[in-house]
């Protein structure tokens, strides 16, 4: 792919993006789902009126700033509601949102090229990664969780441009993935979990280089034979920035990725603390794990949508951020109120939190490829020669393999021990690495030999487009009839 036609795609990409994001963005005059909660704090903000929140406060920040900004844009005013505590039209309280949410696709392709320079690579995560549903859904409305990925993505891609250059530039960029890194934590406490992946890779690297000055060469030792055949498969001029790894120090880690993060987290928190001042610094960290503390076992009697963290990868429990029926589709769009009795409803209005199933679905079988490739090739050697192998150079792919498996799993396994009510979208943050393995795995096909394979990574991704197509209205909100409803709530479980 030449240059020129790859940043006609990125161009056509983000542009999709932007268009799905604010298409009829004012379309429910109301709050929908936790813009209860986050753009009314945004809007505290602005009418310095104190409150608590249990999140820290960057994204209510960001919010109140798009406020502010929408409500002095002299369009997009046509619908107002006063529910934010001042009258304002959603589209401002929902605008900014759907602008980074539009740029998300982009910074994923940015990872896939610096993990690999390869174009099409680069193209295909971004464009799985705008045919997803859920973080179509959550641009839209003044909600936090596109933050903490925004954020958490771009610390990754400037380590990445870090590991890529040296001197002050590599300084330049390690800064910058600090400040990120630090906004991520900032929006949630579990944006963390993209920090400790960016610890564990680093960790991972130099637990590889050990290995291979391992003292004792009978249990440890670097395989030619293995070194060979990686040769005569990837070029000598292959590389990814993830190979310098090891030129990181412990310094490094903890100044731009320990120091600068934590600076970054404390001074965020400096206009909350000024604006609401019953609680200091630590006192308002306690009261916020109070909260979270006490929100209540993970199960349907807390909460209907309650999902544990083992239902999210094949997406068994998605939820509905919105539902309201009407008689028909000239009627005004019902914003308030319970849905009309059963069967007196003719239009459905519904927008639902779940992702692209085929998109989710096709990205874990491939995760558990990568998960496969990487521990086939020590498995192989162990038991062909009894002894534990390390190659003395990873490939490419074999770096980008084991930087999406650890980075996934420092975005999901910490899940397992919380025993709050948790939701699907709490899986955002990890699934944006599932984008990128599907990507990778599709690549390789449509870059292969043969014909079949080929076809393959074709068929995948004309599937997941037409998954996207289809399941669209209910992540928009468009009108659906019963029929055409129930025939996307493809289980129970969905509904």
């Amino acid at each position: 792919m030449t240059k020129k036609w790859f940043r006609l795609g990125m161009v056509s990409v983000f542009l999709f993006s932007l268009a799905l994001r604010f298409w009829g963005l004012e379309r429910f005059n109301t709050l929908v789902f936790d813009e209860v909660y986050f753009a009314k704090f945004g809007n505290n903000y602005l009418t310095h009126t104190p409150f608590f929140n249990a999140h820290p406060p960057l994204s209510q920040y960001i919010i109140g700033i798009g406020i502010w900004i929408g409500s002095h844009i002299p369009f997009g005013h046509d619908t107002v509601n006063g529910l934010t505590g001042s009258l304002r039209s959603p589209w401002t309280y929902r605008w900014l949102n759907a602008l980074t949410g539009s740029f998300i696709p982009l910074v994923v392709a940015a990872i896939a090229y610096q993990l690999s320079y390869r174009r099409s690579f680069a193209i295909l995560a971004g464009l799985f990664t705008a045919c997803d549903g859920i973080f179509l859904v959550e641009s839209r409305y003044a909600l936090s969780n596109i933050y903490i990925v925004i954020f958490g993505l771009l610390g990754h891609w400037f380590l990445l441009l870090a590991l890529d250059n040296q001197s002050r530039r590599r300084s330049f960029y390690l800064v910058f993935a600090g400040i990120t890194f630090g906004a991520s934590v900032g929006t949630k406490w579990n944006g963390l979990w993209f920090l400790s992946g960016a610890y564990l890779i680093w960790i991972a690297a130099w637990v590889i280089r050990g290995m291979h000055s391992f003292p004792n060469p009978k249990l440890f030792f670097t395989s030619p034979s293995l070194k060979e055949a990686e040769g005569s498969t990837y070029s000598s001029s292959s590389q990814t920035p993830l190979q310098n790894l090891t030129q990181l120090n412990i310094f490094h880690m903890l100044f731009y990725l320990g120091i600068i993060p934590a600076l970054i987290y404390s001074i965020i928190w400096i206009p909350h603390l000024q604006l609401d001042k019953t609680y200091g610094f630590i006192a308002v960290h306690q009261q916020i794990l109070k909260f979270h503390l006490q929100l209540g076992g993970n199960s349907s009697n807390v909460h209907p949508y309650c999902a544990a963290w083992y239902k999210w990868p094949l997406m068994t429990r998605p939820m509905a951020y919105y539902y309201q029926t009407a008689e028909s589709i000239t009627e005004p769009l019902p914003v308030m109120g319970p849905p009309l009795p059963s069967g007196a409803g003719q239009v459905i209005y519904d927008v639902h939190a779940m992702g692209n199933p085929f998109l989710w679905w096709f990205g874990v079988a491939a995760m558990l490829f990568l998960v496969g490739m990487l521990v086939s090739q020590p498995v192989i050697l162990w038991v062909k020669e009894k002894r534990f192998s390390v190659p003395a150079t990873l490939s490419v792919d074999t770096w980008i393999a084991l930087y999406l498996v650890i980075n996934y799993a420092a975005n999901l396994l910490p899940w397992v021990k919380v025993t709050r009510c948790v939701f699907i979208y709490h899986y955002m943050c990890a699934v944006v690495f599932i984008f990128l393995a599907i990507a990778w795995f599709v690549d390789q096909c449509l870059r292969s030999y043969y014909q079949q394979l080929r076809a393959l990574g074709v068929t995948i991704t004309f599937i997941i487009l037409v998954a996207f197509i289809f399941w669209m209205p209910v992540y928009l909100g468009l009108p659906l009839s019963p029929h055409d409803y129930k025939l996307r709530m493809w289980f129970n479980s969905w509904i």
